[in-house]
């Protein structure tokens, strides 16, 4: 039995883990909200709690929103561990850029399920006008993951190559 690309699971182990020792860590270093700057006006290591989804989406909701978006986690994980499993031999890039966003989708889905909230940290601003929303390792990686895919289907139509092969 082949197990495909599989083997790179190991990637999105490695994010889980750094995600949930990154958290950890800030949520014993800091108070919520607290802000240490790092780049003054630029970068600052904060503590926050996100109930909704990116960019604390539906964050103001009962609570209902916690369980559909582990629910979307889990189907989204199972979609994408069959996806690697089912991947040729030569799409290593492609492997690497599905075990980054699953590695930060479970990440993220601990948080949802155990905690009742995503833990971020990262808090990058421009002076104190601009902030982007606050996130953590786990975003950082489904992010990466993302761009890497896009970036892959956009090398598949260069090369020529159609949708009916």
């Amino acid at each position: 039995m082949s197990l495909g690309k599989l083997r790179w699971a190991w990637l999105s182990v490695a994010v889980i883990a750094i995600d949930q020792a990154t958290k950890l860590y800030f949520e014993r270093l800091l108070e919520l909200y607290q802000r240490i700057d790092v780049v003054p006006g630029y970068f600052s290591w904060t503590l926050a709690y996100n109930r909704g989804a990116a960019f604390s989406f539906l964050a103001t909701e009962a609570g209902w929103q916690r369980w559909l978006f582990a629910l979307i986690a889990i189907v989204v994980s199972g979609v994408l561990i069959v996806w690697m499993k089912r991947l040729k031999p030569s799409e290593t890039w492609l492997a690497i850029a599905l075990a980054l966003v699953l590695g930060g989708a479970l990440g993220n889905l601990y948080d949802r399920v155990v905690l009742g909230h995503v833990v971020d940290f990262i808090l990058v601003h421009w002076q104190e006008r601009w902030y982007f929303p606050a996130f953590n390792v786990a975003d950082s990686a489904i992010t990466v993951g993302a761009i890497m895919l896009a970036l892959d289907m956009f090398k598949g139509n260069k090369t020529g190559e159609t949708a009916h092969g």
